[in-house]
């Protein structure tokens, strides 16, 4: 047999490809692990937990806000930018050494340098020159903001990326996209105080999910005063002794301190050594896998968002341990990507598991809709508008509930609960025979005895 350096290397220190690192390395194979810029990858140094942090900042407006109508006087509120910026820092340094102290436990040899693949079984070190060999490699490099190059100006935009570390926080600012990287921002420049406008080319933001929620965040969101243009998108940006001047296709025209580009993510396959060690990638630069997560080649396998598959942390940790339970325990494991809970931490929240009312009215005959629309308890006495909007989609047949969705504040937390009972096949009968918890706004979901509506061959009834 071939002798290798190491029994797995991982190129990329993100959630994926550290889980699969340190729990290969904890059941004592020798591994290595590189990592070009900081361990965390995109969720803890760029994405998600810097993001959640930053959306319970731009809360505490309406917070204050909503003091008065419980009886508290709130004096004169300042934000500074600068404070939320290093105590954001601080706290991503914490998890980034959290990271490495789990890899260093478990005895995975730590690389703080780019890695790439020389062919099957070597990988180069880029900072020293050095090249190592391993039995099995694993992919996890992840994914980076699309610059969208094509656009004229593009260079004066930032991305979600450079939003994180802005030496000021701008007076305006024009955000591009539709998806939960754009309304998560937008909402929350808008509740640090920045006059912000969004501008997508669909019909609808958030294209994805389902479409009563798609309505009603849009109309809370214009409600706060976030500008929300539809049907539009940039033609040029260019920079003047105002600002940033942008036209749009529309022939609108918009002075903002900054342009924020949210559209879409582009994995990171570029000049890793992929075609010299026979890895095949896809039209758009995606790593191909098969149910597996194996490659074209044999003995790598490849992890997380630059397969482009389903860009959540979870999934990439997930799909880690199907990775470490097929190769190193014997027991083929598929990762599952079907009724995959997620959020969109817009204000209100987004939470949802399983199909949208439009998917499933494509797959199932016939459908019951239970849809409830209110006022939750808190916005009673604060006198804020917004409505919580909560739904499920049972299919009439075997009384499955297919599909929860939740429009308001705490549906994350409530998604991930509701993932449960919908990923073990739960029927409407299951939900009608549990217990209410009141007073509380997810009560509902199993207080709604009778269909707002039916929808048979795709047709509302």
């Amino acid at each position: 047999m071939p002798s290798f350096d190491f029994d797995l290397f991982v190129i990329g220190g993100g959630s994926g490809g550290v889980r699969s690192a340190r729990v290969a390395a904890s059941l004592g194979k020798k591994v290595g692990i590189a990592e070009e810029y900081r361990y965390g990858g995109t969720c803890v140094i760029r994405g998600c937990v810097p993001k959640k942090l930053f959306v319970y900042a731009s809360q505490y407006s309406e917070h204050f806000e909503d003091a008065a109508g419980f009886g508290w006087t709130v004096g004169e509120s300042t934000f500074n930018w600068k404070k939320l910026i290093e105590a954001k820092d601080k706290e991503i340094a914490r998890l980034e050494g959290l990271y490495r102290k789990g890899l260093d436990n478990a005895k995975a040899e730590i690389f703080d340098t780019r890695a790439e693949l020389v062919d099957a079984h070597t990988i180069k070190l880029l900072k020293t020159g050095q090249t190592v060999t391993a039995e099995t490699i694993v992919i996890a490099t992840g994914g980076r903001p699309n610059l969208h190059t094509a656009l004229p100006g593009h260079e004066l935009c930032i991305s979600s990326n450079e939003a994180f570390h802005l030496k000021e926080l701008p007076k305006s600012i024009l955000i591009a996209g539709g998806g939960y990287i754009a309304v998560e921002f937008a909402n929350i420049f808008h509740g640090l105080g920045v006059e912000t406008t969004l501008i997508y080319r669909g019909a609808e933001i958030l294209s994805r999910f389902d479409q009563d929620l798609r309505k009603g965040l849009h109309e809370a969101m214009e409600e706060k005063g976030i500008r929300i243009l539809c049907h539009d998108i940039i033609q040029s940006v260019e920079k003047t002794e105002n600002g940033l001047s942008v036209r749009t296709k529309n022939d609108k025209s918009l002075t903002v301190d900054t342009v924020m580009l949210a559209l879409g993510r582009t994995p990171n396959t570029e000049n890793l050594g992929l075609e010299a060690a026979g890895v095949a990638i896809n039209e758009r630069g995606a790593v191909v896998v098969d149910e597996y997560s194996r490659t074209s080649v044999a003995n790598i396998y490849a992890l997380g968002d630059v397969t482009d598959r389903v860009q959540l942390t979870p999934v990439a940790i997930h799909e880690a341990m199907c990775f470490i339970e097929t190769v190193y325990k014997n027991n083929p494991t598929r990762p599952d990507h079907e009724l995959i809970p997620t959020a969109v931490f817009s204000q209100p929240e987004i939470g949802t598991v399983g199909l949208t009312e439009e998917e499933a009215a494509k797959r199932y005959p016939e459908l019951e809709v239970y849809r409830a629309q209110f006022r939750p308890m808190k916005a009673t006495l604060s006198g804020r508008a917004e409505k919580m909007i909560m739904k499920l989609i049972v299919n009439a047949a075997d009384r499955k509930v297919i599909g929860a969705h939740i429009l308001g504040h705490d549906a994350g937390e409530m998604a991930q609960l509701l993932g449960i009972p919908v990923k073990a096949g739960c029927t409407k009968d299951d939900f009608d025979r549990t217990m209410a918890v009141h007073p509380t706004a997810a009560e509902e979901l199993v207080t709604m005895y009778s269909p707002s509506y039916r929808i048979r061959n795709g047709q509302r009834v």
